[in-house]
């Protein structure tokens, strides 16, 4: 009979090979997840992402280990709430492997990230999920996210981009 698997997070350190080398590794395995976009990352994001991500002011990365293999990533990034005059925490990716699904990665990565936020006195954490990803959705709504609307009758907000390169 199999013990129970051994959850560990670990927040990134942009400085150490390793940390970079698993932080380009889970998220390129979240880009080519098919919830992704099924696109590997370019070679210079690759070459250049934790180097760059250690210059960003308010940038936090933490990696879900189960039983000593890095299984998970969250990214989130500081910002600020005008409505409440106060920072807050926006989560930019969650990834969890296929195989490592439901193990409590997740509920381990979104406490790591609980954590910082309210001890830098942030009103909220906010993140964006795709419409289709159910599965996220459960665990986001167990975890106590909600769809964001301001009330009346403007319905939810949705998430819009626009490319630049």
């Amino acid at each position: 009979m199999k013990g129970a698997a051994v959850l560990e997070v670990k927040a990134v350190n942009y400085q150490n090979p390793v940390d970079a080398k698993l932080l380009v590794e889970l998220l390129n395995g979240y880009a080519c997840d098919p919830l992704g976009g099924e696109t590997p990352l370019r070679d210079d994001v690759k070459a250049n992402l934790a180097k760059r991500m250690e210059n960003v002011p308010g940038a936090y990365s933490f990696i879900a280990f189960l039983n000593g293999e890095a299984v998970g990533l969250l990214n989130a990034f500081t910002g600020f709430s005008t409505f409440n005059a106060a920072p807050l925490i926006n989560i930019h990716d969650v990834y969890v492997k296929s195989e490592a699904r439901g193990q409590g990665a997740v509920d381990g990565l979104f406490a790591a990230i609980e954590e910082v936020a309210k001890a830098l006195g942030c009103c909220k954490i906010t993140l964006e999920v795709l419409e289709n990803n159910p599965a996220a959705h459960k665990a986001y709504n167990r975890l106590g996210f909600a769809g964001y609307e301001l009330g009346g009758d403007g319905g939810h907000a949705l998430f819009w981009q626009k490319s630049l390169k």
